[in-house]
């Protein structure tokens, strides 16, 4: 017995087809079933890697009692949050205002019009503390809304009403000052982890916004503490059980303030934004362990996170498709964590009781263990200290820790590993692709090059039609291509035309910043709100209760904070106000809530420092193969300077003057490479010298 949900592309979808509960997925088919019985809806919104949304389906929509009364009173519709953010931002909003907090499982009661008039997340099967169970909730909405039915209805209206107010945005264009970042900075000071680094107590997420508005901030100031603040988090989250010591990347969040006991989940967006956070931090600091850290997060990527089909046409020739999943489980085999936890035992049997002791020794392997009786790796002591305390030659104790995680890692690959969450959505593979990118230029790896353009390729060839973006894309078979559905929304335009600049400061091909510019030209034709901002939704979005227009960040950029970024890089490349009026408008409008509230609008902040830096934009003219060329780009790109936007055009390259502004009219000096340094296009003495080159970079930032 299967349902509505069988004909799905989403996982997480596809996990409940089976439910007897009669799932409908978000739809005409839904809404149209719900008014014409004169029924309330439930909404269930989730995601495949949520652990609860797992236990309540468990507990709950497999029960066949729970799913008789869910049958016979509800219409019952099942979303996948990640396929359907404006859907779970709009009835989000509405779950804390009726409860003061939000979370997945997100469980919604609607009036048949769509109108939410009860919710909240988890519920458990039986009532306990102060909980009521899940049926008891299920009879009671029931029973009020035969019988309180005008009450609901009224309520519904109101909540309705409420979630439907737009912000409108008030720019005040004196507030951009630099002032800001000074006040976040000492707010987001007062809240940081002097021990373990990080923000906040238990549960710890890793928030790498902050740490990059940090990066920023030390870079701008000097200030020593702000770049102490990030190297102490990043060090410790490196170290701990946060970071998958054997295969790299890092789970979803820490359980405990010290970043060892994680949410096993691995989502796509927290490793695309923490390896180009680590990426910058090895950048300003030349720490082997961040270089480390970020080829293996990326490794990762590449081995267990990207779609692979024989090379053809539709995705440009690449040996893999470059679409990245989404995510990968906590759960495998009906446990959480299972697949990345040790005993003793078990790594001695595969390295030997010496060597082994040795491994367990160096990553907190022990017979009492951290997890459950197991032990998540992690490292408290760096290599020399641990080498010492062993009694062990420290090049020997390297060797042993090195080819023990070899040996571990292929041995952990005949275990059940956790589910993976196969769709490709949009926006967080330009978070991803955009750490593929910068890596490649600054890690000079041609591989994770390759990697961006075939990133590229799939997107703008299986997620566009008709010059638009689509959301999502799940394969039809393993040897086959897939399915792309739904309009793409703000992040996925902003966050993949960020991508696509950091694909065209590596590459340099025309290409990438025409497309890159499409984007940004339709988010000011297709999402702007006269009151200022952008919308989360194109304005021939299908209609819900209100047009949800997001502005904090969580744990990724808002859509509308990526916007700004790129129109502002954008306008640096183009000299078109046009980009920069909206973004700085949102900018002014954003000030009172950056200097407030720094963490849930971090990324609002690095864009603001762009802004006040001020930007500067480098045009190189040269031969993009000869020696002199690279010197000049070596200088350009060598450093962490994120106040700046690179262009390069070979002397006699039309095409490349002709689709990107600041390199138009801008000559060779006497047959030699030549930079151009220029604020808003006013721009200094052309160069020659790479020397030269850097010294009028130093002296435009001040």
């Amino acid at each position: 017995m299967t349902n509505r949900l069988i004909n799905e592309t989403s996982p997480y979808l596809l996990q409940h087809a089976d439910n007897p509960v009669d799932w409908y997925p978000w739809g005409e088919e839904a809404l149209n079933e719900a008014r014409a019985k004169d029924k309330p809806i439930f909404l269930s919104i989730g995601y495949s890697a949520c652990h609860w949304c797992h236990v309540m389906a468990h507990e709950s929509f497999e029960n066949p009692g729970t799913a008789a009364i869910m049958n016979e009173h509800f219409v019952n519709i099942k979303v996948d949050r990640e396929e359907r953010p404006d859907l779970d931002t709009v009835y989000m909003e509405a779950v804390v205002a009726m409860t003061g907090q939000g979370g997945w499982p997100m469980s919604v009661f609607l009036t048949p019009d769509g109108k939410p008039f009860y919710g909240g997340t988890y519920f458990p099967p039986t009532a306990r503390h102060g909980m009521p169970s899940f049926e008891q909730v299920l009879l009671s909405i029931a029973e009020s809304y035969r019988n309180q039915r005008e009450k609901i209805e009224e309520g519904g209206e109101q909540l309705g009403a409420r979630v439907e107010q737009s912000l409108a945005l008030r720019a005040d264009p004196s507030a951009l000052t630099s002032d800001t970042l000074d006040q976040a900075y000492q707010r987001l000071s007062s809240r940081f982890d002097s021990t373990y680094g990080g923000f906040g107590g238990a549960p710890k997420f890793p928030q790498p916004m902050n740490l990059e508005f940090l990066l920023r901030y030390h870079h701008r100031t000097g200030e020593s503490q702000a770049l102490d603040m990030v190297d102490l988090t990043l060090t410790h989250m490196a170290s701990g059980g946060i970071y998958d010591q054997l295969g790299g990347g890092f789970h979803r969040y820490s359980t405990d303030a010290r970043w060892l006991v994680p949410h096993f989940e691995k989502m796509l967006y927290d490793n695309g934004l923490l390896a180009r956070l680590y990426l910058h931090a090895w950048q300003v600091t030349g720490r082997p362990i961040y270089r480390r850290i970020v080829e293996e997060t990326l490794d990762y990527a590449i081995r267990e996170m990207t779609a692979k089909y024989p090379a053809s046409a539709h995705n440009g020739g690449c040996e893999e498709t470059g679409g990245f999943f989404s995510a990968q489980d906590a759960d495998s085999e009906g446990e959480e964590g299972k697949f990345f936890v040790w005993t003793p035992d078990q790594v001695k049997s595969i390295l030997g009781d010496e060597e082994g002791e040795v491994f367990c020794r160096y990553f907190d392997v022990t017979r009492s263990g951290n997890f459950e009786g197991k032990s998540i790796l992690n490292v408290s002591l760096d290599m020399s200290t641990a080498a010492a305390a062993a009694g062990i030659d420290e090049d020997r104790f390297r060797t042993i820790v090195e080819q023990g995680r070899q040996e571990l890692s292929q041995a952990r690959e005949t275990r059940v590993k956790p589910e993976r969450d196969e769709k490709v959505l949009t926006a967080w593979n330009g978070l991803m692709l955009a750490a593929f990118a910068e890596a490649a230029q600054a890690l000079d790896r041609e591989d994770y090059r390759r990697v961006a353009e075939c990133n590229a390729e799939f997107v703008l060839g299986e997620l566009r039609r008709d010059g638009r973006l689509l959301r999502s894309w799940k394969s039809e078979s393993s040897t086959s291509g897939g399915q792309a559905r739904f309009n793409a929304y703000l992040e996925d335009y902003a966050f993949y035309a960020d991508g696509l600049l950091a694909l065209y400061q590596v590459t340099f091909a025309p290409r990438w910043f025409a497309e890159a510019r499409a984007l940004a030209d339709i988010i000011l034709t297709h999402f702007a709100d006269p009151n200022g901002g952008f919308y989360d939704t194109s304005h021939d979005h299908e209609q819900l209760i209100t047009r949800p227009k997001s502005l904090q960040d969580n744990a990724i950029p808002s859509g509308n904070a990526m916007a700004a970024d790129v129109l502002l890089r954008m306008a640096a490349y183009t000299g078109d106000d046009d980009y920069r009026r909206p973004a700085e408008e949102m900018l002014a409008a954003m000030v009172p809530m950056m200097q407030q509230y720094p963490g849930g609008f971090s990324h609002w902040l690095s864009v603001l420092a762009f802004h006040t830096a001020p930007p500067h934009e480098i045009a190189v003219i040269g031969d993009p193969t000869a020696e002199e060329t690279n010197a000049m780009l070596n200088v350009a790109l060598g450093a962490y300077r994120p106040h700046q936007v690179v262009a390069l055009a070979a002397p006699d390259d039309e095409v490349a003057a002709g689709t990107v502004p600041l390199l138009a009219d801008r000559p060779g000096q006497k047959g030699r490479a030549t930079a151009y340094v220029c604020q808003r296009f006013v721009c200094q003495t052309p160069v020659t010298d790479p020397t030269a080159l850097e010294r009028q970079i130093e002296l435009q930032q001040g």
